[in-house]
């Protein structure tokens, strides 16, 4: 198996990290002999940094790198991702919404493909927030083409080599789909695999908010007036 560094963002999840953390690297130490976890604080206004403090002195493949204030998703997963080291990088959230042993379907797929994507089946969330992430995803697939049936799924696999020929400059919601959209038109082969979902058990999701939304409506279609230039 690959070596693999686990990218975490964590905004506000004090009730959630300490059983995400333990949960995940139980699991990867199940799978693969040579791995990390990061977990990054994006400017927690609460216990969350201390509390990943404290399980990297539990747990030494624990890694915690703080943003001093909230910087937004884009951003947490993008120091996340500058952080890891191993060969291979997982992205999850600190939710405790996916069942962490379905990355057990995603390394095998790894043979063949430079990213698998994971995607929620079926999605374990309010009704609002699926049916904004159905819009958001119809949104991203009319303006760039398909690249993947849940591209906000924070479940995916990929090699860190990627992240040396594509340039990412979004830093809000729209992170992932800018990832997924450079990538695809870099070469890179992404593959799709369906993943468990729950209901959020703890902690509040921010991604409703206002000021989020306008900041990914902003990026996107930045990114798409970018991409008529490259082309």
């Amino acid at each position: 198996m690959p070596s693999l560094s686990a990218v975490m963002p964590a905004y506000n999840e004090e009730d959630n990290i300490a059983p995400q953390v333990t949960e995940l690297v139980g699991t990867l130490r199940s799978l693969v002999t040579d791995f990390e976890v990061i977990v990054v604080n994006d400017g927690s206004r609460d216990r969350t940094g201390a509390l990943v403090a404290g399980l990297g002195a539990e747990f030494p493949q624990v890694r915690l790198v703080q943003h001093a204030a909230n910087q937004g998703y884009g951003a947490a997963l993008y120091s996340g991702f500058m952080s890891a080291t191993k060969e291979w990088v997982f992205l999850t959230d600190s939710d405790r919404q996916f069942d962490l042993s379905d990355l057990n379907r995603l390394l095998p797929l790894s043979r063949t493909a430079d990213i698998v994507a994971g995607y929620r089946a079926p999605r374990r969330d309010p009704l609002m927030r699926v049916l904004n992430g159905m819009g958001w995803s119809a949104l991203v697939t009319l303006l760039f083409g398909y690249m993947a049936r849940d591209i906000d799924c924070a479940f995916k696999l990929f090699n860190r080599d990627i992240l040396q020929h594509i340039k990412l400059d979004s830093r809000g919601a729209t992170f992932s789909a800018e990832f997924l959209i450079r990538a695809k038109r870099a070469g890179y082969r992404i593959v799709e695999a369906p993943v468990s979902h729950r209901p959020r058990r703890a902690g509040r999701a921010t991604g409703a908010r206002l000021d989020v939304i306008i900041r990914a409506f902003r990026e996107l279609f930045r990114l798409r007036w970018r991409l008529w230039f490259d082309s």
